[in-house]
């Protein structure tokens, strides 16, 4: 026997099977093999032998399961912030006390994390803040340890929202310091053209999340891009299907891929979450769904196919041995009028015909439905809120709606980490369908649920080095590979033989000012003011001065516009509140708009019209429009270079004219935008959506639709259409403007 000893778990090696890592389970050793006795029973059970196909293994465990225990598997812990801080989100405490107060190490456990893994058999945590990888595998660790001492020894699955983006990483290419590597957005991602290079991302964050103890992520998102003003376009690949669909397949199939396993499972494996079934994309008007306000998806284009390729012949079909994504999340909208059958129209994972007959059934998919974060509680009064989304079923209880969602084929419930109202929806159900059928039910879940920690090898080994995850994590390899996608990400649109800059001038940078607006939560957020460079990267690369009458040149940042579509003060004023979302700077009059909107209806609401027409908006950051228009009437014949940073396709014919340069980023550190600029990279990449020539073409296309705006062309001729992009040579024309091609 080889025995390793890390801090507080032993390691013991099989000599043809996997490592077996105890923190306190007894081993069992049979036929010259090691086996984890997570049951204590003293005997070798059909869920502890690693030898047996996983499927075998998770049905014997669900079997002895209580129902309670069950329900625990379908809960999803509150985002849990490592360590947790007092007066901070997602507080807790350490022995009753602050961390500070208790003199706790930063990976211990929280007092209500040891409750919920307990008290409410929750394994299933949403890890939110990580201060480092060395104490993320510690608090990992510590966390495996304590479920492994629990009756039945369940692993506990880590999961977590993306973490990789370099929009709002540090100006700096950085490595080390236990951080993870910086990727384009999913815009980004798409912008490089390249589903191989979205793999290399794959693997890379495989490794890191591995590294860290997180064995699900919550993505990709896999959602057709057809709206171009909803405000989670950004985190898309975009707008061509088959090129979302090449994306999704290549993200999950290294995200799930271990190297070398026969079945593509095993400790190199992270379960992808793809979502969101059946596409979040085709958002009436924009408005998104997290808010009751924006909770309708139109098809008006009759072009629900479209949304569902990237699923069926992409996520679902994999190239790889894992087969499919692990796991898909519904979106909150009210898909509205897709239900064929029953005719309802209400939140997705409440709709029997999504769920139920088209994904379970039609589809064949056998994977896990996990909600949509909080569709459960009861709704706010206030329909301007961030609040629970129970679209539809607003009339049933808690417990009703919990066993709704279970009828239709769904396992998990995100954001709930309350186990009775599972516990009623279970009794509820034995009343309905009988105590046999829910039974049986509810193991289907568990057998899901279970397989997914199962196929990572947590039920053999879940403990870390974490003087070995700190070195995976944020590696030199990883963090140079992120850093040159974001390079091949920026879209260059246009360039008046300007760039690039390669000698030290004098830049000039204004300063942003955006105004009052909502945030996220929709509480209110002041007006800010915006350096969007920092002086001491800037002067790597040029001397930065105040004026433009001192500066060779302008370099000025902007954004997207940000607009919302609801109005509190439209409705006080005798409106119905909706107002159009522009994707143009100065103010907008939606004239072209629908008189009546597609789909409607709320309790909080007395009419069904949402119509916006004739109504008028403005973007909070106007005056990024501003800063280059004076730049270019201060630099008269000095050139000014644009960068635009795209959450949304935006209208450029505000700026264009006065840009003799212009680049399109979709979220990356700061110094990528100054290495293209000044020749140390040349542009390479291509635009993933159009930019629409005005706002009228965006009134007037179909939320469902992909390509049925027309292009912004600019002074010089060229169209920001799908697949444009310039190099210092000119339009880019290669491989990969071939292989996709706008239909």
């Amino acid at each position: 026997m080889e025995k390793k000893t890390e801090q507080l778990y032993s390691v013991y090696k099989n000599p043809d099977g996997p490592d077996i890592g105890t923190a306190g389970a007894k081993i069992i050793e049979q036929d010259g093999l090691y086996f984890k006795d997570l049951a204590g029973t003293g005997e070798l059970l059909p869920y502890e032998d690693w030898r047996l196909p996983v499927e075998e293994r998770a049905r014997d465990l669900a079997g002895r399961l209580s129902v309670e225990e069950i329900a625990g598997l379908m809960l999803y812990s509150p985002h849990q912030m490592v360590p947790a801080m007092p007066g901070g989100p997602f507080p807790g405490t350490y022995g009753g006390k602050t961390l500070e107060e208790s003199g706790a190490a930063h990976w211990e456990l929280t007092d209500q994390q040891k409750q919920f893994v307990d008290k409410d058999h929750v394994r299933h945590v949403l890890a939110m803040a990580l201060e480092n990888a060395q104490v993320a595998a510690q608090w990992s660790n510590s966390l495996q340890g304590y479920a492994e001492s629990l009756p039945w020894g369940i692993p506990v699955n880590i999961s977590s929202d993306p973490r990789h983006g370099s929009s709002q990483a540090g100006a700096e290419y950085k490595s080390g310091a236990g951080d993870v590597s910086k990727w384009p957005e999913g815009l980004g991602m798409a912008a490089t053209f390249s589903p191989e290079l979205c793999g290399e991302f794959g693997r890379a964050v495989s490794a890191e999340c591995r590294a860290m103890g997180i064995t699900t992520a919550l993505f990709p998102q896999v959602d057709l891009a057809t709206e171009p003003r909803w405000m989670r376009f950004e985190d898309t690949f975009g707008t061509h299907p088959q090129m979302v669909t090449d994306f999704g397949k290549a993200y999950c199939d290294s995200l799930q891929t271990t190297e070398g396993s026969p079945d593509g499972w095993g400790s190199g494996s992270v379960c992808a979450m793809a979502k969101h079934w059946p596409g979040g994309g085709p958002c009436e008007g924009g408005r998104d769904a997290h808010y009751p306000f924006g909770k309708f998806a139109v098809y008006p284009g009759n072009n629900l196919s479209d949304h569902l390729k990237p699923f069926l012949e992409g996520v679902f079909q994999l190239e790889g041995p894992t087969g499919a994504a692990s796991a898909i999340m519904p979106y909150y909208t009210v898909s509205w009028g897709v239900d064929q059958k029953d005719g309802k129209n209400v939140g997705n994972s409440y709709s029997h015909y999504i769920i139920h007959d088209l994904l379970r059934e039609k589809y064949g998919y056998d994977g896990i439905v996990c909600t949509d974060w909080g569709i459960t509680g009861d709704p706010e009064p206030e329909i301007d809120s961030f609040s629970s989304r129970c679209y539809g079923v607003e009339d049933l209880s808690e417990a009703e709606r919990h066993l709704l969602a279970i009828e239709n084929g769904v396992d998990q419930f995100g954001g709930n980490s309350a186990i009775a109202p599972i516990l009623e929806a279970y009794q509820i159900g034995c009343q309905r369908h009988g105590e046999e059928a829910m039974r049986k039910r509810m193991e289907e879940s568990a057998v899901r649920l279970l397989k997914n920690i199962f196929r990572c090898g947590l039920f053999e080994n879940p403990y870390l080095d974490p003087r070995r995850s700190a070195e995976t994590t944020g590696c030199e390899a990883f963090c140079q590979a992120g850093y040159a996608a974001q390079l091949k990400s920026v879209v260059m649109v246009k360039n008046r033989n300007v760039l690039p800059l390669r000698e030290r001038k004098k830049v000039y940078i204004p300063i942003r000012h955006i105004g009052p607006r909502k945030a996220f939560f929709r509480s209110d957020l002041p007006a800010s003011t915006v350096d969007p460079a920092a002086t001491e990267l800037v002067e790597k690369y040029y001397h930065r001065v105040e004026t433009p009458e001192e500066a060779d040149f302008a370099l000025v940042f902007i954004e997207s516009p940000l607009s919302d579509g609801y109005s509190k003060a439209d409705r006080e004023a005798g409106g119905n509140g909706y107002v159009p979302v522009s994707l143009q700077y100065r103010p907008y009059r939606a004239e072209a708009a629908r008189a009546e909107s597609v789909a409607g209806g709320d309790f909080r609401e007395e009419f069904t019209s949402r119509g916006y027409q004739g109504k008028t908006n403005t973007a909070a950051n106007e005056s990024d429009l501003d800063l280059v228009l004076d730049a270019k009437k201060a630099m008269g014949e000095k050139p000014v270079v644009v960068c635009l940073r795209m959450h949304n396709p935006t209208v450029p014919a505000e700026f264009e004219a006065c840009a003799d340069a212009i680049l399109v980023d979709f979220g990356v550190q700061s110094q990528a935008v100054f290495d293209l600029v000044s020749g140390k990279a040349e542009p390479s990449g291509l635009l993933p959506v159009q930019m629409p020539a005005n706002m009228e073409t965006v009134e007037k296309h179909c939320e469902d639709k992909p390509f049925d705006m027309e292009a912004y062309r600019d002074s010089q001729g060229h169209a920001y259409d799908f697949g444009f992009g310039l190099n210092w040579n000119g339009v880019i024309s290669d491989e990969r403007t071939r292989r996709y091609v706008k239909p």
